[in-house]
């Protein structure tokens, strides 16, 4: 096997993981705010799965950026990636299901090609890329289910928030191509720290989380949620911004499966496949060249 197609597949799979990572996330979600509210849940989030990155940067035996540029992209990066989004989709749970917030959600890509094509004009428009997302999408509802689109429009301020978040993880998926040269791990600790320092002042004021009585359940979730979905999504994130680009990291959406399959799953996976494929090969190959 050569080299090329062993890496090839290396960041197929790394894609395949994030997607699973960052679906389950809906659910933990779901079962923390049932008693911890959003912005404690994201703040806590945060927190806990930057002191996990920072504790294996540490162990690496290596040292975070010092140069204050370096921190305000960090800053950004934090907003745009973690404290915006992250807390409008734990609003947004506590009326929508886990199912119609990831349809929904599975929007990124649509914004991270527009927001590349129209402001940042790097994007070629290519046939490719609108056919990869125009299948991408059917397969997700195949997927999930058409069911799950029945709640759409009932409870429409949650359900634009969720957009809302969506366009954020498109900017920071452009934004994240800033971090070229550091190492995955750095643009991913220090971006969750900055979040946990914004969140976590604002958390002391409007929740006072001394007085909260979170349930064993939400606790669970929330480390599964800072742990697997945020931690290690992070830093396999920032690993595939350098590798497949932008478009092809966001293309994970269409993967997310956090609700049971239906009978239509097998119709879905396909059209993700050929979704995924069409919108991650072309930076695959100019990676390999390079």
């Amino acid at each position: 096997m050569s080299p090329t197609k062993t890496n090839t597949t290396t960041e197929l799979l790394l894609l395949l993981l994030l997607a699973t990572l960052w679906g389950a996330s809906y659910t933990f979600i779901r079962i923390g705010v049932a008693t911890i509210p959003p912005i404690t849940l994201i703040a806590a989030r945060t927190l806990i799965a930057g002191c996990v990155l920072f504790a294996i940067v540490l162990w690496r035996g290596l040292e975070l950026p010092h140069d204050p540029a370096t921190w305000r992209r960090f800053l950004i990066q934090a907003c745009l990636n973690s404290v915006i989004p992250f807390t409008l989709i734990a609003w947004a749970e506590r009326t929508v299901d886990a199912g119609l917030a990831t349809i929904l959600n599975s929007t990124t890509p649509i914004f991270t090609f527009l927001l590349a094509a129209t402001l940042l004009r790097n994007e070629r428009v290519t046939a490719r890329k609108l056919f990869g997302i125009a299948v991408g999408l059917t397969g997700i509802c195949f997927i999930i289910g058409v069911d799950a689109l029945n709640g759409f429009g009932q409870q429409l301020p949650a359900q634009l928030a969720v957009i809302a978040a969506s366009i954020c993880y498109g900017g920071a998926a452009l934004f994240g191509r800033n971090f070229k040269g550091l190492d995955p791990m750095m643009p991913a600790v220090g971006s969750l720290l900055c979040g946990a320092v914004i969140l976590i002042p604002i958390s002391l004021v409007v929740d006072q989380p001394w007085t909260l009585a979170p349930s064993t359940a939400s606790i669970a979730a929330l480390f599964a949620l800072a742990i697997l979905s945020t931690a290690l999504a992070f830093s396999i994130y920032f690993r595939l911004i350098q590798t497949l680009g932008s478009i092809g990291t966001t293309a994970q959406a269409y993967l997310r499966v956090g609700e049971p399959l239906t009978p239509t799953a097998g119709i879905g996976l396909v059209c993700v496949i050929i979704g995924v494929m069409a919108m991650t090969m072309t930076p695959l190959r100019k990676a390999a060249q390079g």
